[in-house]
Parts: C-alpha cells; structure tokens; sequence
C-alpha cells in the first residue's frame, strides 16, 4: 500500500511536501525566536549600547541584582512579556528605542542620559500599569508578601487590593525619578546641572 492511498485525493505529493516543509519551517522558525528572545532579553546584550549600561549602575547595587535569596532578575525578567510571541512583540516595539539611539540625542553622554531618563521612566511605569505588572507577578506573589513588617501582608492584600504593584513600588532598581504627576522640569534640571557642574541654564539648551 502506498502512502497516497491514505491520504484524500486532494493532498498531492507536492501538497504533502509543502505541508511537511512549512511544518518543518513553523518548528525552526518558532525554535528561533525563543532564542532570539533568550539573547536579547540579557544584561550582556542590553548593555552592548552604552547608554543601557548607564541605566544597569544603579540595577548592580539594588535588591534585583544583589538579592538575599540569590535569585537574580535581569533585564528581561522585569522588561520583557512572557511567551514567545508577546516577548518578540515587545522587542519589536523596543526597537524604536535602538532608532533614537542611532539617529536622536547623544544618549551615551551622562549629561543628556540623566536629562531625558525622567520620559523613559514615566514610559516604562506605563507599561508595566498596562500589563498590570505581569513581569513582577513572575515572581511576587502577593498573598505571599509577609516582609519585615507584621502588617505587610494585610497591606498588600486590603490596602492595594485595588492596585497593580508599580503604583506603590517603582525606583528599586535604577535611579530615582519622581511620580510624573509631581515631577518638575526644571528642577531636575537644575539637579543635572549641578551634579555634573553644568552652567546654569545649560540644561535646557542641551534637551532640543
């Protein structure tokens, strides 16, 4: 008996082929991306851009880095979306991101890192709210939040009942930014200036 007479009428030889090759090329190309959104979602990869390693200085001194249990979350633990497709999506998204890096400000300088790092922080609260803190719920699980203090639980649990974790916790891991709704501009730019011993005013110019 040969294979054909199993199959219906309708699937030819060329129509067993390509199903078996798009099959074939579904698994690799899937097998790819889980791959692609392994490497991509590293420290290593991440701070290539100098930019990115200004951001991980902070991130190496806090909890996330150096935690007492010894699990490490790195960048695409709290930056990336779990599951293939939504990974690769969010990757495909960051991209606009490597666009300003070639062809906007000079984001390896220090100076105009600092200034526009208030705007890249608002974006990235948002996006956690969006997802409702997926990415923190990968490994926090709020009935199980006891902490130092006794009423921590009962906090998490009746307090922010209502609420998506990066409403109360955000500036853990990089450098400080106030909550956008209290945030002023001109301020923190009066603090770069002074940090890095700018003329006043010169803040301003630098941001266009």
């Amino acid at each position: 008996m040969k294979i054909n007479d199993l199959l219906p009428s309708f699937i030819t030889r060329h129509v067993l082929f390509a199903l078996i090759f798009g099959g074939i090329s579904g698994i690799a190309f899937i097998l790819f991306l889980i791959e692609f959104d392994h490497y991509t979602s590293t420290e290593e990869f991440c701070t290539s851009c100098h930019s990115m390693e200004l951001a991980a200085e902070p991130y190496r001194n806090s909890a996330h880095y150096k935690p007492k249990s010894g699990v490490r979350a790195s960048c695409g633990d709290c930056h990336v979306s779990e599951g293939v497709l939504s990974a690769t999506w969010d990757h495909f998204m960051g991209s606009k991101d490597l666009y300003k890096q070639l062809f906007g400000h000079d984001y390896d300088d220090p100076v105009i890192n600092a200034l526009h790092l208030p705007e890249a922080a608002f974006e990235a609260r948002k996006w956690f709210k969006k997802r409702d803190s997926a990415t923190c719920k990968k490994c926090h699980v709020k009935v199980a939040i006891y902490g130092d203090r006794p009423d921590t639980l009962q906090i998490h649990l009746e307090d922010a009942k209502d609420k998506t974790c990066i409403e109360c916790h955000y500036n853990l891991v990089h450098r400080i930014i106030p909550d956008e709704k209290t945030f002023k501009r001109d301020k923190w730019n009066a603090m770069i200036e002074e940090e890095f011993g700018l003329q006043k005013g010169s803040a301003k110019k630098l941001l266009k």
